[in-house]
């Protein structure tokens, strides 16, 4: 109910309505009237459910950068760039050791023998 209002202040109420409409329209009165507030009170939640659905997108919004966010930030992916480069470092400090051995000094089957050199 209302606060500060108590019992005799409602029957007054309803005996000052029952005066002043008269009790062949009173019926009709207060149904008009629950009709009224029905409406207000419909009218409140939709006003209430859109101000969460808008909270809910704005929470939904920036979920989704934080998820980018962490998705270009991934510690995965950066380790496995910094594991590339530095097996590719690892490579190239190796091939310059020691590098491949030329073709040229591996005789070839089709070659004939150095003149030198007899078959026996």
């Amino acid at each position: 109910m209302l606060p500060g209002v108590g019992f005799s202040e409602i029957l007054i109420i309803g005996l000052a309505a029952l005066i002043f409409v008269g009790p062949k329209d009173l019926p009709m009165l207060m149904r008009r009237a629950g009709e009224f507030i029905g409406k207000g009170r419909r009218m409140a939640r939709e006003f209430q459910s859109a101000f969460e659905d808008i909270a809910r997108q704005s929470e939904l919004e920036e979920l989704k950068k934080e998820i980018q966010a962490l998705k270009q930030s991934n510690v995965l992916t950066k380790a496995q760039e910094e594991l590339a480069a530095v097996e590719a470092d690892i490579n190239s400090a190796v091939m310059r050791a020691h590098p491949p051995a030329a073709e040229a000094a591996i005789p070839s089957p089709a070659e004939p023998p150095p003149a030198g050199e007899s078959k026996a």
